[in-house]
């Protein structure tokens, strides 16, 4: 993952652009008058922390361009920095790979259970039927 190693990822503020608009919803003046909504956008194609194979996994997933929108507080340095934790996550999760599955076996006992749990079932289920005519 570039320089900064497989667990943090850090994306310079250069690569990044942000636009700062007004939140929209309820919030009376405040709301109206300040711009604490943010959009921050990376362009993958322009960074410099990925090398090629990585930002081909990180296209594959999210496409060349990200954009993470944030108006859940009324600070806009705040809404900053919860886009860039946001964006910063999804490209880390988009270079982790995938856990290999390991193929496992039901034990006989599982089986067991599963079959005789059938069976109750099956019995429990015939006994809600009529009578036939042949058994009388």
């Amino acid at each position: 993952m570039g320089t900064n190693g497989p667990n943090k990822l850090i994306i310079p503020e250069s690569e990044l652009k942000a636009r700062f608009t007004p939140s929209g919803g309820p919030g009376g003046q405040h709301a109206n008058r300040s711009n604490t909504r943010v959009e921050l956008i990376w362009v993958v194609t322009e960074s410099k922390i990925l090398d090629k194979t990585e930002q081909e996994k990180v296209i594959q997933k999210f496409g060349t361009v990200i954009r993470v929108v944030v108006d859940e507080t009324r600070s806009q340095t705040r809404n900053r920095e919860i886009a860039k934790g946001r964006l910063q996550a999804r490209v880390a999760s988009s270079l982790r790979s995938p856990k290999k599955r390991v193929a496992t076996r039901p034990s006989r006992s599982a089986k067991a259970r599963r079959l005789s749990s059938k069976k109750r079932r099956g019995h429990l289920k015939q006994l809600r039927q009529p009578p036939r005519a042949d058994e009388n």
